[in-house]
């Protein structure tokens, strides 16, 4: 389970496990936030996610509610609705997971972690300019880059 900024492809935090539940995707998205130094009151981004189990939980809706964030559930079988994280995702698994052979779970999260570290500070984008996530949101933080409106 990952968090994505859509604005600049930052993986801002993420778990990696056997399984993931509702208060695996809680701590995530609460990691993301404190990263991020958003905080309830704010004006906090949307949050996006499919109709997983661990989304739709009482215990994550509450999580939201009283972190102060708009949750956003996509259609059913609608992935395109979450192109983004769609699309990191497959880059993952073609990156990473399909060409590592892990011996052990702690071998598997040390080369997921390096991948992540690579992903948004190396992995250059074209939609970003062809800049890693990193560098395009320390640029965007500083004023130095300016959003250009999506047009549909």
């Amino acid at each position: 389970m990952s968090v994505i900024d859509v604005f600049d492809k930052t993986v801002i935090d993420y778990h990696l496990g056997l399984s993931c539940k509702a208060k695996d995707t809680c701590r995530v998205l609460k990691a993301a936030l404190n990263k991020r130094k958003l905080y309830k009151g704010m004006n906090l981004p949307k949050i996006r996610t499919d109709n997983g189990p661990q989304f739709v939980s009482k215990l994550f809706g509450d999580t939201c509610e009283n972190l102060g964030l708009e949750h956003q559930r996509i259609p059913v079988r609608t992935p395109n609705m979450n192109a983004h994280i769609e699309s990191f995702h497959s880059v993952l698994e073609k990156d990473c997971y399909s060409i590592n052979e892990f011996s052990s779970f702690i071998d598997a999260y040390k080369k997921v972690s390096e991948y992540m570290n690579y992903y948004n500070n190396r992995y250059r984008h074209g939609s970003l300019n062809d800049m890693p996530p990193a560098k395009f949101y320390e640029l965007a933080k500083a004023e130095k880059i300016v959003a250009e409106p999506v047009l549909a």
